[in-house]
């Protein structure tokens, strides 16, 4: 065999292992974006977008911005709940001057279980807000009875499944639904 063929032999022969590498990876990589765990965490981002519409802007604002904090309390999430909460407190008018006082004590709050203290009160506050403005699809009360050494506790949550929002991972699927709220 000639020189000039052995190169090109050797050229060729690295050109396919590049294709074939680069297809490999192409597979590892649709392999990866579709594993179960990925597949599922999709899916729960999904289902946390709220199905349901309020009659006014504000109220679908602060919906948005509740379940925000409802789930960076799932996750035991400090950071992140007083993030949310700020934003929370940017949703309301001067009329809801309360809840807006509220929502900025669970922003300045950096201790979780504060957090969850006022995320239990400002739900008690917030609760006749959704009720009253939900014009289509379904809310969720749902309450936990340990929370708070026994005296349990509200959220309302934009699905069925109970993620509890007082215990994080401790007790994720602690709690009932008490109250479909739908139009």
């Amino acid at each position: 065999m000639s020189t000039s063929k052995i190169q090109l032999m050797a050229i060729l022969g690295g050109v396919l292992a590049v294709i074939i590498s680069c297809g490999e990876k192409k597979n590892k990589q649709d392999a990866e974006i579709s594993t179960p765990e990925e597949i599922e965490t999709k899916k729960e981002n999904t289902a946390e977008i709220a199905d349901a519409s309020f009659s006014d802007g504000m109220t679908g604002k602060v919906f948005h911005n509740y379940q925000q904090i409802r789930m960076a309390l799932v996750n035991s999430d400090a950071g992140q709940v007083q993030t949310a909460a700020g934003n929370l407190a940017e949703s309301f008018s001067e009329e809801r001057e309360e809840m807006k006082s509220m929502a900025m004590a669970m922003a300045e709050a950096d201790d979780i279980e504060k957090q969850r203290e006022f995320f239990s009160q400002f739900t008690e506050k917030v609760e006749p807000m959704f009720k009253e403005s939900i014009s289509e699809g379904a809310i969720y009360k749902q309450f936990c009875p340990m929370a708070f050494d026994g005296k349990g506790g509200y959220w309302i949550s934009n699905v069925e499944e109970i993620k509890n929002p007082y215990y994080g991972d401790k007790m994720l699927k602690c709690g009932k639904v008490t109250e479909t709220i739908k139009k």
